[in-house]
């Protein structure tokens, strides 16, 4: 930890005890948050044995390492780790000329391994003393006052103030909450990924090798369709994502084996520069992209004691790049939020929590659908060597950085607060959306 941090004081006598669900990036950075604004993190449980290096690039935005760093957590680690290009190209799909280039932080910052990411993350967790259980799968929920409680598949009990659910878009908590399941629903894409090492013969062939020599950031955009490439640790490691149309029936899975035939096929015209990097890949993954509607809540009916947090409530699309940075802000939110109403009103603070995030993670989350759709859609139907304007083709998250979570609950409290009571008192609480 910063050697100048001081954890904030509990405002209760005892402090609340919360349970987090989910060890991820979501369910690290809620302990974290949590931890830091003085609430007792009784444990994070994780029904995994142990974690792998799973997933390949991920980034966070100013908005999240303000956070971070507010918790005592050494941001340095994690951008020691990630890619120190300075800039990022975007790319015309055929010849690779350069439409636009920005800031790499204009979209996310010092970009990782998630995995690497994730490992830093559980170390700043067992840092403050917070246990982190493996194995314990929750298999049921009770929504209950004085505390909610939770069942393992092992048969064991635990009870707490608040539990937070960060155990992703397929949450059992989400069911519970939501009073139904909901199924996914296509996006009418999807990817194809692959990270990993060069070879030494990759590394030596000039029609391969364009992109290895340096850290670096490039996208190529086409109609319906575009290419991320992630070169970091000096071209030690190569990342390439493929999004593309596809309304095929692929499990919603991260670990799905994908096709690099049908690859092949898709890159066939892209810019020779990236061309055989991609084909010559040996393997990939598929990941069928799928989205849920907005939830009209995100807690708990009964005792208002469960809460959900990160992808189980607000997942974004990868060309948001604020994922984990969106669940960073609402685990501070949810933090500050607890802190300001005594040990009776934790519903005042759950409720006030989704009221005050459900519209921040939209404007992140249409973020992420607006440059999708400008990317595929701009060279559609037009000359092949028409100028773009570079505008048309920017990342434009660099207005959300500007956003404090912590300071944004604090000064809309008051509002938010009263209008939390007021629906209690009226005896119906306003969906967050249709």
């Amino acid at each position: 930890m910063a050697d100048s941090y001081q954890r904030l004081a509990s405002p209760h006598s005892p402090p609340l005890r919360v349970i987090v669900i989910g060890a991820g990036l979501g369910g690290c950075a809620a302990a974290l948050a949590l931890h830091h604004h003085g609430h007792n993190v009784v444990a994070v449980l994780d029904k995994v044995r142990a974690f792998h290096r799973l997933g390949d690039s991920l980034g966070l935005g100013e908005n999240a390492y303000k956070l971070l760093a507010r918790w005592g957590c050494s941001v340095s680690e994690i951008q020691s780790i990630g890619n120190q290009a300075p800039t990022m190209k975007i790319r015309r799909w055929h010849d690779g000329k350069v439409l636009a280039e920005q800031p790499l932080m204009d979209m996310a910052g010092y970009i990782g391994h998630r995995g690497d990411y994730h490992d830093i993350f559980l170390k700043w967790v067992k840092e403050r003393g917070i246990p982190i259980r493996m194995g314990c799968e929750v298999v049921a929920y009770e929504d209950k006052d004085p505390e909610a409680e939770i069942q393992l598949a092992s048969g064991e009990r635990l009870s707490a103030d608040v539990i937070v659910a960060c155990d992703g878009i397929k949450s059992l908590a989400r069911h519970l909450v939501l009073g139904a399941r909901d199924e996914p629903v296509s996006s009418g894409y999807a990817c194809f990924r692959a990270y990993f090492e060069p070879s030494e013969e990759m590394r030596n062939d000039p029609a391969r090798n364009k992109f290895l020599g340096g850290d670096s950031v490039n996208f190529w955009i086409g109609p319906d369709t575009h290419v991320v490439q992630n070169t970091l640790r000096g071209g030690k490691e190569f990342n390439w994502i493929l999004t593309h149309k596809d309304d095929g029936d692929v499990p919603e899975s991260w670990f799905q084996p994908g096709d690099m035939d049908e690859v092949r096929r898709l890159v066939e015209d892209i810019d020779p520069d990236i061309k055989e990097a991609i084909k010559s890949t040996e393997k990939c993954l598929d990941w069928k992209i799928c989205y849920r509607k907005p939830l009209s809540t995100w807690v708990s009916a009964g005792s208002h004691r469960i809460v959900l947090l990160g992808d189980s409530c607000h997942a974004h699309l990868p060309t948001s790049a604020q994922g984990a940075s969106q669940a960073c802000e609402s685990a501070g939110a949810l933090a500050v939020c607890l802190g300001l109403v005594g040990r009776d009103e934790v519903r005042v603070a759950t409720r006030g929590y989704e009221k005050l995030r459900f519209p921040r993670t939209r404007v992140s989350q249409t973020h992420g659908e607006d440059l999708r759709d400008r990317w595929h859609n701009v060279l559609k139907n037009v000359d092949g060597e028409i100028e773009v304007d570079p505008d048309m083709v920017k990342i434009k998250n660099r207005p959300l950085y500007r956003f404090d979570a912590e300071q944004d609950a604090r000064d809309k409290w008051d509002e938010v607060s009263a209008r939390v009571r007021a629906e209690f008192a009226n005896g119906r609480i306003e969906p967050l959306c249709d």
